[in-house]
């Protein structure tokens, strides 16, 4: 096996210091749970389809009365009915009577085939077939996608339009989802100034929060931005601290080193465990993990593009990790 980079190692120790599945539940309608993560394996209440049905157009017969037919001998059967789609029964016919059916027809479980439209002649109120069909031609069987007990979908499984439409489909109208993390946004830095103000010398806008929240929100997050955060150690622990009692998970940028201090490093310290103390690679210095009470904090640089970066690599995990989804962790580009 190839060895994990400087990077993979730091972003498995990182999830290994976070709890999986820490977010606690909620129940949504259906129509509200799409790219929400499934909390629990979803169990099929029912079979589908639920009941035997014809996949094409044509005439039900049956099927041991197709036997021996051919071109030189032809069958030919009384059309003495019809099943519809919404019908909630199939008729009882004789071996040489037929049924007209279209698809998503009900029919029993009897012997039966399906003649498909180009398959038979029609004249009146008869239809001839050419060829014999094997049992249960053109018929879907009830269960045959979905068995009545089943495991639908897993928990963690980050519900797309498709798995709505299925769960739709067995008749569920609510599902049990991991509640969205809730996560607080400092930038830090003395020369940081918010983004509406006016531009003056030696300041930096502030272009990382709404970035950053935009991201979480994006990975299923629901972001609050606490401000800017100056340069006061014991004011930036006391306020992390606080926001921690309601947040699930904190995400800070800048203010890695200041005045020779490790700034950020201190700051994880004294709040919680400090997981991973920068990466050795490309700009990885700015990269400081830490938890504090089983919620992540994810530190990452100042610099907007690495600031992306960084919350992609580590931030997208953590929030994966504790709603309970249990993605691959994310490659660098």
């Amino acid at each position: 096996m190839p060895e994990e980079s400087p990077l993979q190692e730091a972003q498995q120790k990182f999830a290994d210091a976070l709890p999986f599945r820490s977010m606690d539940s909620e129940a949504l309608p259906l129509a509200e749970a799409a790219g929400r993560i499934l909390y629990e394996d979803l169990v099929a209440p029912e079979a589908v389809p639920p009941y035997p049905r014809v996949i094409v157009e044509g005439f039900l017969v049956h099927t041991a009365a197709t036997e021996g037919a051919s071109e030189d001998a032809p069958v030919t059967f009384e059309i003495v009915g019809e099943v519809m789609p919404g019908d909630s029964t199939c008729p009882e016919f004789q071996p040489g009577q037929a049924l007209r059916v279209a698809t998503g027809s009900i029919v029993s479980g009897q012997p039966l085939s399906v003649a498909r439209m180009w398959e038979a002649k029609v004249a009146g109120n008869q239809v001839s077939i050419t060829r014999p069909f094997p049992p249960r031609f053109f018929i879907e069987e009830q269960g045959c996608d979905i068995q009545q007990g089943a495991v639908v979908l897993e928990a963690g499984t980050r519900l797309g339009p498709m798995d709505i439409g299925n769960i739709a489909s067995l008749g569920i109208s609510r599902v049990d989802v991991a509640r969205r993390p809730r996560v607080t946004v400092f930038s830090s830095g003395d020369e940081v100034i918010p983004y509406t103000e006016a531009m003056k010398p030696g300041a930096i806008r502030d272009s990382n929060s709404v970035m950053l929240c935009a991201a979480i929100a994006e990975a299923g997050g629901v972001p609050k931005f606490a401000g800017i955060m100056k340069d006061d150690f014991d004011h930036f622990v006391s306020t992390l601290r606080s926001a921690l009692r309601d947040a699930d998970m904190a995400v800070i940028s800048g203010g890695t080193a200041v005045g020779g201090r490790d700034f950020i490093s201190d700051l994880l310290r004294e709040t919680g465990e400090l997981v991973v103390d920068g990466v050795p690679m490309r700009s990885g210095r700015p990269l400081i993990m830490g938890v504090a009470g089983g919620k992540p904090i994810v530190c990452v640089a100042g610099h907007p593009p690495e600031a992306l970066r960084g919350f992609r690599l580590f931030g997208v995990a953590a929030l994966d990790r504790i709603t309970g989804h249990p993605a691959g962790l994310p490659a660098d580009d």
